[in-house]
């Protein structure tokens, strides 16, 4: 695992796969994405984790790198309200219990050389972090919790592909909360899901023990409102 800024960010730029000659090719490996999220400057395949660094930085808009390509994060006013909920229950807990540490969605993180991903929300244990934070922009991580709040521009293909690549990387648990059907996706592997309702409650299991969140009380931010007065 790399411990300096210089080692942090690879320089060589990657390709896609061979079997990516087409356009067409190339949004079915991203999990076919709309292409408005498919940046062509730097060139298909050749882009760096600078570019995201870069990117982010003087443009505050947040690009994963995947197969050499800068992929745009889908993002929404109602899934960053929710994402900021999670993160406050679940910060809270972590807090408390000095467990390790809660990132939001500009949480960038090597998955593996050349793919860089931004959970919405992650927990990342004491023990998987060495017992520190990481000082690096794209620490050589992979959430113990990942959790996506699902916007409209993501596909199911997308979602799965991600799905490997966390528990790939080392992720024991993954939630993908859905606001439009106002249920919750409970993944301990790429391959065994339970789909909660909103009646269901979201639980830490052997990752975060003790931790709970009703979809009830999630989803209920949905439907806040508030008097405004007129003056």
């Amino acid at each position: 695992m790399s411990t300096t800024l210089t080692e942090d960010i690879k320089k060589e730029p990657l390709n896609p796969p061979e079997t990516t000659q087409t356009a067409a090719d190339l949004i079915r490996q991203l999990g076919g994405i709309p292409l408005e999220r498919i940046r062509i400057r730097p060139p298909i395949g050749t882009a760096t984790e600078q570019d995201v660094i870069d990117i982010e930085a003087y443009e505050n808009r947040l690009f994963e790198l995947v197969d050499g390509v800068l992929v745009e994060k889908a993002m929404g006013f109602r899934e960053s309200m929710l994402a900021a909920v999670i993160i406050r229950f679940l910060g809270n807990f972590v807090a408390d219990r000095n467990l390790g540490l809660v990132t939001g969605s500009d949480g960038m993180m090597r998955l593996a050389p050349g793919l860089v991903r931004y959970p919405d929300v992650a927990f990342i244990s004491w023990a998987t972090l060495k017992g520190r934070v990481p000082t690096v922009p794209v620490p050589d991580v992979a959430p113990d919790l990942a959790i996506e709040v699902l916007s409209a521009s993501n596909t199911d293909a997308e979602m799965q592909r991600k799905l490997r690549e966390f528990f790939g990387a080392g992720t024991r648990l993954a939630w993908l909360i859905d606001p439009e059907t106002r249920t919750a996706a409970v993944y301990t592997t790429p391959g065994q899901m339970v789909l909660l309702t909103e009646a269901g409650t979201l639980d830490g299991g052997s990752v975060l023990p003790g931790f709970t969140l009703p979809l009830k009380q999630l989803f209920a931010e949905l439907d806040r409102s508030g008097a405004v007065e007129i003056k």
